[in-house]
């Protein structure tokens, strides 16, 4: 079973060409930026940044849909949904 996380952006006012609203985004391990009310996301460049947690919905999907979204996203070019 995958150990990858998930957000979906639901503030993306500050961030319109990093995020996009209603979207998917891999979600990194990072305690110390949880900490501080972040999250380290994976965003539309592909790469991991740093954003307010306020700003995102971490949600939890089965198994077998987070078997599909690895997939997917390491089957995509840039790495985004």
């Amino acid at each position: 079973m995958t150990n990858t996380r998930f957000v979906i952006c639901i503030d993306n006012s500050e961030y319109p060409a990093s995020l996009e609203m209603h979207k998917i985004y891999r979600m990194m391990p990072d305690k110390d930026a949880e900490q501080d009310g972040d999250l380290r996301v994976i965003d539309e460049s592909g790469e991991d940044y740093l954003y307010p947690a306020a700003n995102f919905v971490i949600v939890e999907f089965p198994a077998n849909v987070k078997i599909a979204l690895d997939k997917s996203f390491s089957d995509s070019p840039d790495q985004t949904t």
